[in-house]
């Protein structure tokens, strides 16, 4: 191959009681990259649709991801890439990662895998860092491996991809306001109580063990963030209006997606997801907020090659 098209979907972090380890995958929402071979060795960012990023490699996270990745493999060969960004800088539903992990994914394509899915989170982390100030696994994860991922470590990186319920679905609202990482997890707390400490834990194995067993009540139960939520909710407009009415309407869990400003709720089917965002729908549109409504079952896959 000497070029290849592909869809680098969003992803949801986090997930309320699994800050920086936990994250699934949009189905869909996501970027387009096209990626070729170059004569001339190196990366290029030759052209970036829809928003307003810098070309310029070491500036842009596709391009720090993509050199991390040729800095471990050299080769004569170099590449172009292109981004279709559908995913809004800033909005919580990983735009940084879409192109960080689209970008060592189709180059990792076009040198014939050299590298495994779980290697090149490594890669894609690099550019995470870029964004954020400091690398995380969260986002890049579910994007590479597809599905829901849990991180065990990232140092060395250790990644699980587990086991999602075919009826799970998400709601993800994204009312179109900025809210950087970066100055996202400024105003964490750099300690937390044991008590609440442990609170995040039972949740967050709780939650694991729920998705094993497809047990959609203990879901509910674990879907609780007692660590991040308190602060980074006071950033999002209507977010106790908007918790209430999704848990009024059957959601399994409700919570900031990323760093916000986007929130997500988890439901049991598209019927119960289609009422849960009609009532997102009549919250936000009070108060006069632009904004855009995502229904998406989990993307088992993650990153789809696109036919030429």
């Amino acid at each position: 191959m000497e070029k290849i098209k592909i869809f680098s979907p969003g992803s949801v972090a986090n997930v309320s009681c699994g800050f920086d380890v936990l994250g699934f995958c949009l189905d869909d929402v996501g970027d387009e990259m096209i990626v070729r071979k170059t004569k001339s060795p190196g990366v290029k960012i030759t052209k970036i649709e829809g928003q307003k990023l810098p070309l310029d490699v070491k500036k842009n996270v596709a391009g720090v991801a993509a050199t991390a990745l040729l800095n471990n493999h050299p080769t004569k060969e170099g590449f172009e890439i292109e981004i279709y960004k559908n995913i809004k800088a800033g909005s919580g539903i990983g735009s940084s990662a879409a192109s960080a992990a689209g970008a060592v994914f189709g180059i990792n394509e076009l040198l014939g895998r050299p590298f495994t899915s779980h290697e090149l989170i490594v890669f894609a982390m690099e550019g995470e860092g870029l964004a954020s100030g400091a690398p995380h696994a969260d986002n890049v994860s579910p994007v590479l491996l597809g599905g829901i991922t849990l991180v065990r470590s990232i140092k060395p990186v250790d990644v699980i991809k587990l086991p999602c319920p075919k009826e799970l679905t998400a709601v993800v609202l994204h009312p179109k306001i900025e809210l950087k990482t970066l100055h996202a997890r400024e105003i964490l707390k750099k300690n937390v109580s044991m008590e609440k400490a442990i609170q995040q834990w039972g949740n967050l194995g709780a939650f694991v063990a729920a998705l094993y067993n497809e047990d959609y009540e203990l879901m509910s139960r674990s879907l609780k963030d007692e660590i991040v939520e308190p602060m980074r909710s006071l950033l999002i407009p209507e977010f106790d209006s908007l918790k209430k009415v999704c848990k009024a309407e059957g959601a399994i869990g409700f919570g900031i997606s990323g760093s916000g400003p986007s929130v997500y709720a988890l439901t049991r089917g598209t019927d119960k997801a289609q009422k849960i965002s009609d009532a997102m729908k009549k919250i936000i549109s009070s108060i006069g907020i632009d904004f855009v409504i995502h229904i998406s079952t989990i993307n088992n896959q993650g990153i789809k090659i696109i036919p030429n």
